[in-house]
Parts: structure tokens; sequence; C-alpha cells
């Protein structure tokens, strides 16, 4: 099998290749740009793994006139810069001891080994310069082409070698498994089983994870196994999965939002939780404030912005099992666009001070309540 494409003729990779090759040295590409290309999938980091130590690939990158940076050295890396574009290059490597996210590594000059570390067979994946396909495990190829993930060798023992693959399980399941396949049952099984150990990563991690899960075109059944096995309330005590895949329905052609997936899920504390930033926590909570005032679609557009009313429309339909209310969008983007006819200056000097931004609030709100049908001499009649 081979895989083929503009990025893998690219001229500053078949360079990198090419340096490798020369010296002497095994260059593969390998998981996720082989894994793509092979479903047809867009591919971004382009990984090539080689029997070369950290050393020599410095030197030979060096005698080709490349720029090597020691970027993770110690653990095999190092990253080539090859016509402005960073390539970067690994050392086989085999475990010798693992603690959760960290592990003791020593290099190897066999692809096995390397391909046994690794987290799940369609990801254990390897490609030649010239796009030949290897498999060392005699799974990956197998598994892709079912689109059956699974874990490499023994489940818990991977999990164990590192608990954040517990949250890449479900997403690499929603973005790469076959919906009529299910979700691979030992591997649900290990990740129930230690679900305890997403307690020692960092919030920042687990947020990370979550938002590319949620990011997937339709996370529901993943997300739903993750609710099943405990391990959306390990990450999110009080996430509630059952509304998400009436979202998605509902979503059609709008593009995956994962903040308006996480505010279907509920939960404790996103913000905290996921460690969201500033504009996301703002975001999530202009649509559960558009949840809450329970608004028609206008008012809560010009209350809340068009985005947020949207997503709580979708949400609350979701959540109901109801209808979306007719033309509800052109109701949306009639809301975003209105502008309050009354200014402050109007009530000045009458009024002034507190008293002052109550009947502001409270001719808005009449106001509203019209429908933005009344006019500036009428609300101030």
């Amino acid at each position: 099998m081979r895989i083929d494409g503009d990025w893998i003729r690219a001229p500053h990779l078949q360079r990198v290749m090419a340096m490798l090759s020369a010296g002497g040295h095994q260059a593969l590409l390998v998981g996720g740009c082989v894994r793509n290309a092979l479903i047809g999938a867009a591919v971004s980091d382009m990984d090539i793994a080689t029997d070369a130590r950290p050393e020599r690939v410095i030197e030979l990158a060096r005698a080709a006139g490349l720029k090597p940076v020691p970027t993770g050295i110690e653990h095999g890396t190092v990253t080539v810069i090859a016509d402005h574009i960073p390539h970067e290059i690994t050392t086989f490597r085999r475990d010798v001891e693992t603690h959760g996210r960290h592990a003791t590594v020593a290099f190897s000059d066999r692809i096995e080994e390397d391909a046994a570390r690794r987290d799940f067979t369609m990801n254990a994946l390897y490609a030649e310069a010239d796009g030949a396909v290897i498999d060392p495990l005699g799974q990956g190829l197998a598994d892709l082409g079912r689109r059956h993930l699974r874990f490499v060798g023994d489940a818990q023992t991977r999990i164990r070698e590192d608990y954040l693959r517990i949250l890449r399980f479900f997403r690499f399941t929603a973005w790469y498994g076959a919906p009529d396949l299910g979700i691979d049952a030992e591997g649900l099984a290990a990740c129930a089983a230690n679900s305890t150990g997403l307690e020692t990563l960092s919030r920042e991690r687990i947020g990370a994870e979550m938002r590319k899960l949620l990011a997937a075109p339709d996370p529901a059944p993943a997300v739903a196994a993750m609710q099943a096995t405990g391990v959306l309330g390990q990450v999110l005590p009080g996430a509630d999965a059952r509304a998400l895949g009436p979202l998605v329905h509902l979503e059609g052609d709008l593009l995956p939002d994962p903040l308006r997936r996480l505010a279907v899920l509920g939960g404790e504390d996103p913000t905290e939780r996921l460690r969201l930033s500033v504009k996301e926590s703002r975001a999530l909570e202009a649509i559960r404030a558009a949840l809450e005032s329970n608004e028609a679609p206008a008012a809560s557009a010009y209350r809340h912005g068009f985005a947020a009313a949207r997503d709580a429309e979708l949400i609350r339909a979701a959540s109901l099992g109801a209808p979306l209310a007719p033309n509800w969008r052109a109701a949306l983007e009639r809301g975003a666009t209105q502008r309050f006819p009354v200014t402050a200056a109007d009530l000045m000097p009458a009024l002034s001070g507190p008293a002052l931004g109550q009947r502001l609030r409270d001719l808005e709100n009449r106001w509203i309540a019209s429908d933005f049908t009344l006019g500036r001499d009428e609300l101030l009649g």
C-alpha cells in the first residue's frame, strides 16, 4: 500500500527524508500524517521517525546545510528546519519505565519497539519517502480500514503509561471511529477502570482534549460512552450528555463549536475545570445567560448577541426535544440589529443618578416587550 499527495512530495520534506537516508538511516513518516493520508483526511503535522540518534540527526542536518534545533533532545527529538519549515524528527524509542504522564525511555534500532509504545494501532503506521506504508504490528491497516480504534497491546497498560490516553481514546473514537461499529469494549473497560488516574493530569491538558473532542463532527456517541464509564463525571462533574446528540442534529450546517456543545453538557464550573480562556469563559457565560433569560429569540439576540442567543435556542430545543420556532433565525437577526431609541440625554435633567438608570431600564424593557415597535416619542410620551 502506498500514500500520495502534494504534502509528501513537497521538496522540503523530501530533502529532510533524503538527509537521513543518505546518512544510512531509516527515515519514516509516522502517526497522524500517515493515518489521515490513508483515509483521505487533511494532513497537517508531519512527524518523522528514525533509527538515527539525536546527535547523529544534528550532524547530518548541519552537513546538509539545514538548521537543527534540539527541541526535545533528551526524549530523542530534534527539529530540523528546511525551507523555513520545521520537521520534527524523533529517534525510535522503547519504554523502560512509565510514570503516568512521564516515561523513562531508551533509544531503539527497531521499528517494532517504537510502534509497540504508541497509543492506538491506527497511529502505529509508518511510511517511507515514496509513500510505501509499513505496518510493524500487523494491525494498524486493518483497524484503520474498519475505523476500529483500539489500543496497542494491553489497553490498561497503555493507559497507565499515560492517563491522558483515556481522553485521547474518546477523542480519536469521535474523529476516526466508525459510527456503526461501536466503541472498542476492551478500551472502554480499561478507561472505566482507570478513570481516577485523570486526577493526575493538569486541567490545561484535560481542557485541550475536551475542546478537540467536542470539535468533532459528531462527538455525541463518544461523549455518551464517557458518561457511561464515569470519565465525563471525572473531568466535568454534573455534566449530562443526553442532549448533545439532538444538538448536533439541530446544528445542521453550522460549524462545530466546542463551547456550544460544552454549554449543552452543563456541569460544574467548566471555566475552572477545563481552564477556559477569558474569551471562552465570557462566550460560555453569554450562552448561559441567554438560556436562563428564556426570552423570545429577537429579545434574546438584542440582550445577549446573535451567537449566544442562537446557541441558546439550539440548546433549549435539544434539551426539550422540541422543534425550533418558525423563522427563529430571522427573529435573531432582527433582534441583533436593534438600537434602543432613547438615550440618557432624553431624560435629563429631570432625572439623574440611580433614578435615571432605572427609568432607562424600564423604558428599554417596555420597548423590548413591544417587539421593538415603540418609537422614541411613544416611549417618552
